[in-house]
């Protein structure tokens, strides 16, 4: 799938709220490019379903690439892990 730079923004956008929506979470809000993940209402779990559905929308894993100390903490840095590998 080829996914035009500002459409990758609003599907990862997308796949949080479907699975925020999934697992009940409750403080999910308007996520904004400084939101800090970690502080997002989403846990570990749910941003591992996160990253699978995004996997299999797009087509590729860029974590399996990263160092494990180079992971987003912020929604921009993941949308900028996204758009890396455009």
């Amino acid at each position: 799938m080829t996914i035009r730079d500002y459409q990758l923004e609003a599907l990862i956008r997308d796949v949080m709220d479907e699975v925020a929506a999934e697992t009940s979470c409750e403080e999910l809000g308007v996520i904004e490019h400084n939101t800090v993940l970690s502080e997002s209402g989403l846990d570990s779990l749910s941003f591992a379903m996160v990253i699978a559905r995004l996997e299999e929308r797009l087509g590729y894993d860029p974590f399996s690439r990263l160092p494990k100390d180079q992971f987003p903490h912020t929604f921009s840095e993941l949308v900028a892990t996204y758009r890396r590998e455009l």
